[in-house]
Parts: structure tokens; sequence; C-alpha cells
């Protein structure tokens, strides 16, 4: 089908590799160019930021830590006469047909949403977090336990402090959720994109119109996963950030109630931590790969573990670890049993359970796949022009 050509801004907090928010962000720029369309980007300044020919109009960096532009900070989340100046200039130079906002709370803010709105820009929102629902964004009590409180009643962050354990903080977080309203967000938005139907099942509990939510998992570009799915060698990996809620903790007290060695990529709070519980030669800390290291390991993997304890949307390590024929031991929460077909593609265990999660090791070393079939249906599925068939479809939906 033949589309339009749209002039679209995206807009995400930060414009590097950061996390997966950033990747799509980065990565759908790159298909709507592909494909023919203008695309503006609207970041905050960053020194990792990638050059962009509309950089002079992101606002300035702002720090959420310590005491230097404390003001700033402060105000930001509501939205500021820079981001709002910036903006609008951005707007008048650019004249887009849409605006398709990720993560923008707290260092951009949603006035960039309402400014759209009031232009008459329809607005598309892909949606990487819980912020909408959640002050806090990931749906964890004092950033411990799965908690659902505030979908009904914001005010449980200050009951349960659940910012930095801070009654200040989870005040800020608070006032932020009121002038970020619900109510206020859904009427500037047009379409909201949710990564999994986990994701859209909360948002329609939060109150949410249904009929604004759209399901559209993320994508993978296509060549970046290409490769000769080969024999595989004796281990298994964990990729991602070394944090409590990714769950690797778990992971590490199980792998080393075993002989198989297991392969942990990326960093975090939890790293030094994790190297001093760790009393077993089988665990092997890499830190910090780039992606042609992580293919590779990867790709050889006998699988992927994924043991987090947070309600994960759509992880890209489980889409590219699949695309590239690895199959994946997944954590039973959220948007994760969505991606594995048992057990043709992989497992599932019981977020948090040690014992449970040792068991499905076990099988997961002693089960047959078919890597070559796995890695051709994922790449089928996950593929960057099936996403842009359906998100041009949604553009085409909502564009005056």
């Amino acid at each position: 089908m033949n589309f339009p050509k749209y002039k679209i801004i995206l807009a995400n907090k930060y414009y590097y590799a950061r996390g997966g928010d950033c990747i799509y962000t980065i990565n759908l720029e790159k298909i709507l160019k592909d494909y023919g369309h203008e695309v503006a980007v609207f970041s905050m300044e960053h020194p990792e930021n990638f050059s962009n020919a509309y950089q002079k109009y992101f606002p300035a960096e702002v720090i959420y830590n310590g005491k230097k532009n404390l003001l700033r900070s402060s105000i930001r989340p509501f939205g500021t006469p820079e981001v709002k100046q910036k903006f609008n200039a951005l707007l008048n130079n650019f004249n887009p047909d849409i605006v398709h906002l990720n993560n923008i709370h707290t260092q951009l803010s949603p006035i960039i949403a309402k400014i759209a709105y009031e232009r008459n820009i329809p607005v598309v929102w892909t949606i990487h977090d819980y912020k909408l629902l959640c002050p806090r964004y990931d749906c964890l009590r004092k950033g411990q336990e799965p908690c659902e409180l505030c979908f009904g009643n914001r005010s449980n962050i200050l009951k349960y402090k659940c910012m930095k354990n801070s009654f200040v903080a989870s005040i800020a977080a608070y006032m932020e959720a009121m002038v970020w309203n619900r109510k206020r967000l859904e009427k500037y938005t047009s379409t909201f994109i949710c990564p999994s139907r986990f994701m859209a099942e909360k948002m329609k509990i939060g109150g949410v119109d249904k009929s604004k939510i759209f399901v559209l998992n993320n994508f993978i570009e296509t060549e970046k996963c290409r490769t000769t799915v080969t024999e595989k060698e004796d281990y298994y990996c964990y990729i991602g950030r070394l944090s409590h809620e990714k769950g690797v903790e778990t992971l590490v007290k199980a792998a080393q109630e075993l002989p198989y060695k297991l392969k942990i990529i990326g960093a975090g709070p939890l790293t030094d931590h994790l190297k001093t519980i760790t009393q077993r030669p089988n665990i092997e800390f890499l830190g910090y790969k780039n992606w042609d290291e992580i293919k590779e390991i990867s790709r050889k993997a006998r699988f992927l573990v994924i043991p987090s304890e947070w309600y994960e949307n759509n992880p890209f390590s489980v889409i590219e670890s699949l695309c590239l024929g690895t199959p994946v031991l997944g954590s039973d929460i959220g948007g994760i049993p969505e991606l594995i077909n048992i057990p043709k593609n992989g497992m599932l265990f019981d977020p948090r359970n040690t014992e449970d999660l040792t068991s499905k090791i076990k099988k997961m070393f002693e089960a047959t796949f078919n890597y070559q079939e796995i890695a051709h249906e994922s790449l089928e599925k996950f593929n960057s022009d099936n996403y842009y068939y359906n998100l041009l479809n949604i553009y085409k939906s909502i564009s005056h």
C-alpha cells in the first residue's frame, strides 16, 4: 500500500542508545526516513546525543540529583518557558503533520503534547513504561514489589513514599501526576501505542479510553539481527541492566546451584553486590558490550534468561535473542509471556522463585529447539517493514 509522505516529529527525552525507548526512537527515525518521510527529532541536550539537524531546538539538559539547577529541575516536569519556546519554534520551522511522542515525562514534559494538540496537530504516543498510570513509572512499591494501587488513587505514592523512599520526592511525583492527569493526556493524544497486550490491559484498567489504545509490538532492524544460525555453545546468558527490578540477584542465586556456565552482559547499581555474592567460577561478568559483541555471544548461547521482577513491557533483549535463533527462559510477568511460545522458543518460570528458575534452567539445557526456525519466524514477526505498515495505518487514520 502506498502511504502519503508525512512530516513527523519524534520526541524522546534522550537521543542516544541509553535504553529501549531511545533505541526505538532512533530506529523509527531511520525507517521513516528510508521510506521517504521527513523526520525531525525533539529531545534534551546531552553530551552523548547523536548529531541531528534539529538539535538547536533541544532544551538544555537537566539532571535530577544534587542542588545544581534545583529550580529548573523542579519545574521542568510541568513545562518550562524554554521547552515551550523551543518546541513552538520547531513546530513553526518544520510544520509537522504528526507529533509522535515516546518517553517525554519529567525531562521534556507532556507540555509538548498540549502544545501540539492546541495547534491541531495529531499526537501519537508510544508507551514504553507505566508513567501514565504510576507516578514511579515502574509499578514497583518502593522499588521492590509490583503494585497497582496508584491506578485508582495516585496519593498512594505519598502513603508508601515510593520515590526514593522520600516524602519530598514522592510529593514532587504526585504533583506531576496530578498536573498531567489521565484525562488531560487522553484529551491531547489521538492514539496510544502499547507494545504489549499486557500494557494495553493495564492502560484500560487505569481508565484510558480503549478506543485510543492500539497494540503494536516493538520491531528490530532486520539486517542487524540477520545471521547464520550455528550450533550453540555450552553456556546461557543474561543481557541487561544489573538492577533489582531485573531479577539478576535471583538469577545469580539459582546459577550458583548449577554446573552450567552463565555469561552476564551489562552493568548497573547491583554490579559490585552481585560480584560479592558470587562464589562460583561458572558465572562470568562481562560488563558493557557493544552490539557486535552482544550479537556474537547471544547467537552462540544455548538460551537467554530474562528474570525480571517488574512489569516488563515488550523487551528488546527477548526480541533480538529470538531473531538470532536463541530461545528464551523468561519470568512469567508483564509482557514477557506474550513473546514466548512454549515449548517452541522457550519456557517461563515464576518470578522471584529461585527454585523454579533453577529447575527451568536444567530443563532448557535438556530441551531440543529448532534454532533456525526460531530465527526465521521471529524475523518475520518483528521486522521493521511490518511495523512500518501498521504504524502508517495509524498515522493515516488520525491525519487531517
